[in-house]
């Protein structure tokens, strides 16, 4: 007798196999019939819950979305408060934070391995001087002496510039040295 393979067994057996897909929950519907001819009680079904996790997704998703605008919508507001209890103010937090993000700028571009713990150490140092000018706008909007926070505002804005201003001559010192060091060994 000659061996079939299984390709002409399928081929062969192809008109007799059944490709159809039994009908949903006939899985339960058998489990059920086998279940009461056996005379076994059957549970109740697993409910679906899956619209109720959509909700809670949902929801999250909600959450979240509004939570951020929340938080962006705080720091727009927070200046538009400060520019109405006082708009010299604002145009003065302007010009500052334009002059002192063009010196910062300046100050990257000087970035070697002889300035960088010098240019680290400066930028640690104006993070702080921020945090302190946030502390002072939110004291001037709850409420605070508005003259004398709106100082203590300014000198921080000049504490920061003069100090970048600092760090660049000591940056043109270090580079002096440096080139004079290199004219030395220069043969």
């Amino acid at each position: 007798m000659k061996k079939d393979t299984i390709e002409n067994l399928f081929n062969r057996l192809h008109d007799k196999i059944d490709f159809e897909e039994p009908n949903e929950g006939h899985q339960m519907r058998f489990l059920d019939k086998l279940n009461a001819a056996n005379g076994v009680a059957t549970l109740a079904p697993k409910k679906n819950y899956s619209w109720l996790r959509m909700a809670f997704v949902a929801a999250a998703i909600t959450l979240l979305l509004t939570v951020g605008v929340f938080q962006l919508n705080t720091a727009y507001t927070i200046d538009k408060q400060v520019a109405k209890i006082s708009p010299e103010a604002s145009k003065t937090q302007f010009h500052f934070a334009n002059l002192i993000e063009e010196q910062i700028k300046e100050l990257n571009a000087e970035k070697s391995p002889e300035t960088e713990k010098i240019i680290n150490d400066t930028m640690l140092q104006l993070k702080k001087l921020q945090l302190d000018y946030d502390k002072m706008e939110q004291d001037l909007l709850n409420g605070g002496n508005s003259k004398l926070i709106l100082s203590a505002m300014i000198t921080n804005f000049q504490t920061r510039i003069d100090l970048l201003n600092e760090v660049m001559i000591q940056i043109e010192n270090i580079k002096t040295i440096k080139n004079i060091n290199d004219a030395n060994y220069t043969i």
